[in-house]
Parts: C-alpha cells; structure tokens; sequence
C-alpha cells in the first residue's frame, strides 16, 4: 500500500506540471490582460503596473519564475486584490467552498443510493421505472438549470428559503440541494447497475439457498459489491462538488473559491487563476487517491504492484 501511494505520488509531480504549462500559455494567449480597462491609465503608470508585476519580463521567465513561486508557496501580488496572494484567498474562501461540497455530497448520496437499491430490488417495476426516469432527468440537467429552477420554487414562489447570502444554515439548502441532486442522479444510476450485478452473482444464489431473508441478501451480501462503481465514482465526484461549484457561488452569491475563480477569469488575474488551477487539481488528484485506497479495503482481491 505504501509502495502504491508513492507510485501515485510520484506520477502526479508530471500531471501537476502538465497542468500548470497548459493554463500558464493559455491565460497569457487570451486576449486582453490584467490592465485592460476601459478608462486609459497614463502610459507610465502602466508601465509601472507591468514592471511591478513582472510582465516586462519574457515569457520563458514568467514561466519559471511563476512555477518556482508556486513550488516555494512564495506567491506574487494579484492584480485583482492588491495587496492579497492567492494563498490568501484560497485559505479565506476554500473553506466555503469545501462546506457546500460536503453537505451536496451528504444529499447526493442520501438520494442516490436508497433509489439505486430500491430500483435493482423491484426491477422492471414501477419503483424502478419512475426513480430511473428522474435519474435521466437529472443528469441531463446542467446546475445552471436546476439552481433557478429551485430557486424560483423554493425561495420566490413558496418563500421558505432565501435565494442569496451564506450567512444561516438555512442559506445552505438550496446551493447544496442544486448540486447534490446533480450527482445524486448519478448515483442512484450507478448504485443500481453495481446492484443488479452483484444480484446475480452465485454467492447471492447460496445466500438465498441457505434461507437468509431478502432484505439481508440486499442490504448485506449484495451491497458491499454493488457499491464499488458508486465508490469509484466518489473521487472525482466530490473533487468535481468542490471544484465545480462555480456556475452554483454565482447564482447564489456563496463567497467561494470558485465565485474568486470566475471574477479572477474576468479580470485576468494570472496568478490567482494558475493558483486556482493547480489547487483544484491536486485535489483531484488527492481525492481519486483516497478512492483507490479505500477500494483496496473492501475489496482485498484488488492488488497494486
């Protein structure tokens, strides 16, 4: 195990950097930049700005002077938040962004996977059919679709909730009900093709021969299997609720990190989204890491050189 969480380490040094040379060209070969605004700053205060800041430097030196900064965490001023690095604004912001993560995360699989067992315990039923539908409808609906939709419902029409702010409990219901409902059809989908499967497996045959309840063949012997794709499916998914909650911190107003990422993409601010950037990713990475190990614990036949 340890030899594997090395290996891995060390494959996502390559990934990391991979990432960092594609966003550092690709924020740079955008057009516009930092000091683009419609009033006209004095050429020499611009300048200044760009000497400042070190854009005046060629491209090869921004490269590397940029990747040691982000290697020694020593980060540059931003542009967009004078006086602030982005180490500043992710220690500030992430932890709001990693709250509605969870908590979209705890309704995905509260929803999830009580419909997924549900519908591969009562295939081709009614209570197969109609869970499987919405899942398709869920899935097919982007959050920047659902988030107004329960917003108008929820906050405008029924007023029980606000529509805006990060400031009660209550605040967090409709940003993490939006996502969650996302990944909650997904599950539910995966929950109940790793069911069906598991179903029809010959342990379950000799549990039921043996005379062990249906519920216990669902619930004990068949769901240790059947859960391994929504398992798999954790990783990136809850890399992907606290990195893709951009679309759901705009319409909601949350003070996350991913609000920060959208206005820093509007203003160009460099730095702050290459920081951005390869943050999220070693999360990603992090996340899929920890998925690997715990499917190496429930399922021990899983070997890894």
């Amino acid at each position: 195990m340890l030899r594997f969480i090395l290996i891995r380490l060390g494959q996502a040094i390559p990934i990391l950097l991979a990432i960092y040379t594609i966003t550092f060209f690709m924020v740079r070969a955008a057009p516009g930049g930092p000091f683009s605004q419609e009033r006209k700053v004095a050429p020499h205060i611009l300048e200044q700005q760009m000497e400042y800041y070190g854009f005046n430097d060629p491209t090869y030196i921004q490269y590397f002077r940029t990747l040691w900064q982000h290697i020694s965490f020593d980060f540059p001023p931003l542009t967009s938040y004078p006086g602030l690095t982005s180490k500043d604004i992710i220690l500030d912001t992430f932890p709001v962004s990693l709250e509605l993560g969870i908590l979209a995360m705890f309704v995905a699989i509260a929803i999830g996977l009580p419909v997924g067992i549900l519908a591969a315990a009562k295939k081709n039923s009614l209570l197969d059919y109609a869970p499987m539908s919405f899942a398709m409808i869920g899935i097919c609906l982007p959050t920047f679709v659902i988030g107004p939709l329960l917003a108008l419902l929820l906050g405008v029409w029924l007023g029980w909730l606000n529509i805006s702010g990060w400031f009660s409990w209550s605040d967090r219901i409709l940003p993490a009900l939006t996502l969650g409902l996302f990944y909650a059809a997904y599950i539910a989908r995966l929950t109940r093709g790793g069911m069906l499967e598991a179903l029809n497996m010959d342990y379950i045959r000799s549990a039921r021969a043996k005379g062990a309840s249906e519920r216990a063949v669902v619930l004990v012997h068949a769901l240790r299997g059947g859960i391994m794709p929504v398992i798999s499916f954790f990783g990136p998914a809850l890399a992907g609720l606290i990195s893709g909650s951009f679309v759901v911190e705009t319409i909601f107003q949350v003070p996350g990190l991913g609000r920060h990422f959208i206005q820093a993409a509007l203003s160009r601010d460099h730095s702050l989204i290459l920081s951005t950037v390869l943050f999220y990713a070693a999360l990603i990475i992090i996340a899929n890491m920890v998925v690997d190990i715990a499917q190496v614990m429930l399922n021990p036949k899983l070997r890894y050189g």
